[in-house]
């Protein structure tokens, strides 16, 4: 083994999203959120036809610039299309199928389901004639995936990864002082992972404005080294130049704190770099006595960095960072600014209830909250980059990251993802660890997995000196990856002899960066296989997993182990191990996919928190087994623990470090209690007491939340007649709102096929058997029967030189249903100059806003084949080789969706609202056959 010692100081700092202040005046850079408002619909994985006849033009969108077809082109008519705002996932709105993906929790979306793999996304925005002069860009987050971008009908590039960020500059393509069309087309038929990936444009898209010299994207570093009371701060930027300007630029450098606060600056004077290069510039600043960053205190800095052209300030530039020094010792573990911390982490997907990937920014803030909640200090990234708000959230919060790329591999597309990954994340203070794989099975133990790693830690230093590299490792813990990576990251201590491999490799660190894999259904007390239900309590899974107890005393007790983090902290859509259908979520969460704890979340709160904790478990609604045995667990780090049934004590026992108590109890209804002693002393008590029937729906906002939060998650309980939450309730809840739109619902239980979220049903209808025949007259009003002859195929083998004064047209339309509360609109697209719209023989007039389209009412239409008539005097080509539009529209139907509605899942249901933004005040409401309705008032 090439042992690496790593008794030295990794010194760092870090940034969140570089951002700037667009209201005010001294500044040029701009970066405008632009997620509201988008266009929508499916196209088609392989019929051309469905895909709206993409990539068919002669020229096409390859072969010459500008040319892009279909939904590329500007001028395509997309009113017909669905209006929604991003982060968006369409996978989460499908239905769930047996045929569908097991790894991606059986939604019918990707390549089984052709019809749902394609999604294109359309958005118009206007850019002013002043920005001429400035470098005007698309920023994406992140899109799933293999996303193809168009600008005003220029094709941008292409984006496979759905993870990584990419920005396309579009300064040449803009028309300034009018309209720009930007156009996505995502192609989500291909898996990256064995998890839910969800599908779609779901992260934040930006447009973006800087001057022609600018800070490049990413391009802050910031590192510091702290000598006695003060840090050294040094600031590596990146400057590109995108102009023509040449000659002396002042390069200015400030840290504030986090108040605002001035506390270091520094100033110089550097050649403006080439036409389209770019310069490396690098300051050194100090901060006196800092605040550090670390888990219980998260303290940020903020470093400005302006750029100024004679004088006037042309960019600037903030990066987010924190001070703060980490190392990894083979003997002792992990330190944070020189003092010892065990990681207690998690390992987490980015998926969430009813909501799928597409994350608003508060519910990152949700689930590292929630994680902190039970003492957790460390979350890893499985299996890709985040999106920037949870690195923020981290920031923030003061939670560690194991930030992990997406694929192993030593060619530009593996290491320029790498690369990409640590240049945007780098400054962030909460990553102490960068991963560059996991469990790649069939390289781990060979001379190629070994070569691999070599390369990706050794390019990774090049790119960031302040952290090390790890890879989890699950096939064996002797050669390979094994021997060469700089911290060793086990992943399942039954899947290889980890004191053996410490032993041999004394010089080389570890943690354990995956354990526990246990099966849990929150609320649920004994293991049914017939209704995919698991245990909650914590029992070996497998002969080569263990428990979540087991996992915490093998890493506890060991120095040498840095920490672990549990597989996992959330569950999360597919992998629904050790069941498939009907099972669509894991099982492996220490909380379910709404955040809801199960009960192993309280045996970590008390080994992992500093406070005091007593839980017990099961609930004491056993009606039915009245003088069975009912086992009852206490998760505690109380000294001692008594036990209570309706007052009788059933006997007091000490506890083990780092494990639990349990009592056989013959169910009778009533209190169960215990009381947690320390020193001697009462400390805690804990109940479980029998309810009576619900009667009351309970709405309550979660604590998770963050104050004056536009995105909310609330809480769904009923309640009997003293108030007493009910544990074993499972109604059907039926919600409304007002003031806010529901972003989706959820209940944690694995098995339920029930809807994430309820959205009106747009089905778009062609016009079919399109036929034409001559007019005498130009008079559109014209009555026109279908029973006349000398119809033929519309505008085949058309004269445009020698045309009728007017043509009448024929086609069909087939509703599937015919019901009142549909809406049936047909958006007509021009074919002739004052046309004239009937169906069924009744004529339609046009709506007031847009002359081009025409609400049909039921009453004319009727289930299955429908006819419509245009009449039209036709359009004259003013140039030989103009192409004249030979589509008369599209019919959409919108069905309404049904009311929001989820069932209670063992007494819970959650659901996420979103505030409208003019509005003061927030109503929602709950309800349900037998019960009291519930409501929730929410205050801007």
């Amino acid at each position: 083994m090439k042992s690496i010692s790593l008794n030295r100081f990794f010194f760092f700092l870090v940034f969140s999203i570089p951002f700037c202040i667009s209201a005010q005046k001294h500044t040029e850079r701009e970066l405008i959120l632009i997620d509201k408002d988008w266009r929508f619909s499916f196209g088609h994985l392989y019929d051309t036809q469905k895909d709206f006849n993409h990539a068919t033009g002669y020229f096409s969108y390859l072969a010459k610039t500008g040319y892009g077809d279909g939904p590329a082109a500007p001028a395509f008519d997309d009113r017909a299309w669905r209006k929604l705002d991003l982060p968006h996932d369409w996978a989460v709105e499908q239905s769930f199928s047996e045929k569908a993906s097991f790894s991606h929790g059986f939604k019918t979306a990707g390549k089984n389901f052709p019809e749902k793999s394609i999604g294109w996304y359309r958005k118009k925005i206007n850019i002013q004639e002043t920005d001429k002069g400035r470098i005007i860009s698309l920023k994406f987050d992140g899109v799933f995936r293999n996303s193809k971008v168009f600008f005003n009908g220029h094709y941008l590039g292409t984006e496979e990864s759905g993870y990584n960020g990419f920005e396309y500059d579009i300064t040449a393509y803009v028309n300034y002082g009018g309209e720009n069309t930007i156009v996505v087309r995502v192609d989500a038929s291909m898996e990256e992972g064995w998890f839910y990936e969800g599908a779609g444009i779901y992260r934040h898209v930006y447009l973006k404005k800087t001057n022609p010299i600018h800070v490049a994207e990413n391009g802050t570093y910031v590192t510091t080294e702290i000598k006695e009371n003060n840090a050294e701060v040094t600031a590596d930027v990146t400057i590109e130049n995108k102009g023509s300007y040449k000659g002396m630029i002042e390069v200015v450098q400030t840290i504030l704190e986090a108040s605002g606060k001035q506390i270091a600056t520094i100033s110089e004077n550097t050649t403006t770099p080439d036409f389209y290069k770019t310069i490396h510039y690098t300051s050194k600043l100090q901060v006196n006595d800092p605040l550090l960053w670390d888990i219980e205190n998260p303290n940020l800095y903020r470093l400005v960095t302006e750029i100024k052209q004679d004088g006037k300030i042309i960019d600037h530039y903030e990066t987010t960072f924190g001070i703060r020094t980490i190392k990894f010792d083979a003997e002792k573990g992990f330190f944070l600014n020189g003092k010892s911390v065990k990681l207690k982490g998690t390992n987490n997907h980015q998926d969430h209830a009813g909501i799928g990937t597409a994350l608003p920014d508060e519910l990152q803030y949700f689930r590292i909250k929630k994680l902190k909640g039970i003492g957790s200090n460390a979350y890893r990234c499985s299996h890709h980059p985040p999106t920037p708000e949870l690195l923020k959230a981290c920031d923030e919060l003061g939670m560690l990251v194991i930030d992990e790329t997406r694929l192993m591999g030593i060619n530009d597309y593996h290491l320029n993802n790498l690369k990409r990954m640590i240049e945007r994340d780098r400054n962030h203070p909460s990553i102490f660890c960068w991963s560059v794989g996991n469990e790649e099975w069939k390289i781990e133990g060979g001379i190629v997995g070994e070569r691999i790693t070599n390369v990706m830690q050794g390019f990774t230093k090049s790119i960031d000196t302040t952290r090390p590299v790890t890879v989890g490792i699950s096939s064996g813990f002797k050669s390979g990856i094994s021997s060469v990576v700089e911290i060793m990251g086990y992943n399942y201590l039954g899947n290889g002899d980890i004191d053996a491999h410490r032993n041999e490799f004394k010089q080389q660190p570890g943690m354990g960066t995956e354990e526990g894999s246990t099966f849990a259904t929150r609320g649920i007390y004994f293991t049914d296989d017939a209704k995919h239900y698991q245990s909650a309590y914590d029992k070996k899974p497998r002969p080569t997993f263990y428990s979540i107890e087991e996992g915490w005393k093998f890493y506890a007790t060991r120095p040498y182990l840095a920490g672990l983090f549990i597989w996992t902290g959330f569950d999360y859509r597919g992998e629904p191990t050790p069941y498939g259908w009907p099972s669509v979520t894991s099982y492996f969460g220490m909380m379910d996919v709404c955040g809801f704890p199960k009960d192993n979340v309280f045996y970590l709160k008390s080994w992992w928190g500093n406070e005091p904790v007593l839980h017990i478990m099961p609930h004491w609604n056993w009606s039915g087994m009245e003088g069975k045995e009912i086992d009852v667990w206490a998760y505690s780090n109380c000294d001692e623990v008594e036990l209570f049934l309706n007052k009788k004590s059933l006997g007091k026992k000490k506890m083990e470090q780092y494990g639990h108590l349990e009592w056989k109890v013959k169910y009778t209804p009533g209190t169960l209690e215990a009381i947690g002693y320390k020193n001697g002393k009462k400390v805690l008590s804990e109940i479980q007491k029998t309810t009576e029937n619900p009667e009351n729906i309970k709405l309550s906002v979660d604590k998770g939340n963050r104050t004056n939060s536009n995105v909310v998650v609330v809480t769904v309980e009923t309640t009997d007649k003293k108030g007493a939450h009910v544990p074993t309730a499972n109604h059907e809840i039926t919600f409304s709102l007002k003031g806010g739109k529901i972003l989706g619902v959820g209940n944690g239980n694995p098995t339920s096929l029930e809807k994430d979220q309820f959205i009106d049903n747009i089905e778009l209808l062609p016009i079919t058997d399109f036929e034409e025949k001559k007019l005498a007259s130009a008079d559109s009003n014209q009555k026109v029967t279908d029973s006349e002859d000398n119809w033929q195929e519309a505008f085949k083998d058309r004269d445009y030189k020698n045309q009728a004064p007017a043509y009448v047209y024929r086609g069909k339309f087939d509703l599937k249903s015919n019901l009142k509360t549909n809406t049936v609109t047909f958006f007509y697209k021009k074919i002739g100059a004052n046309a004239v719209i009937s169906v069924n023989g009744n004529k339609i007039a046009p709506s007031t806003e847009d002359d081009q389209k025409y609400a049909f009412n039921t009453s004319v239409l009727k289930q299955g084949t429908n006819a419509i008539q245009i009449i039209a005097q036709p359009l004259q080509k003013l140039k030989e080789w103009d192409v004249m539009n030979t589509d008369p529209g599209i019919i959409q139907v919108i069905t309404p969706s049904e009311p929001w509605k989820r069932k209670l899942f063992n007494g819970y249901a959650q659901i996420i609202i979103q505030k409208e933004d003019n509005t003061n005040e927030v109503v929602l409401s709950a309800a349900a056959k037998g019960l009291n309705a519930g409501s929730l008032t929410l205050k801007k």
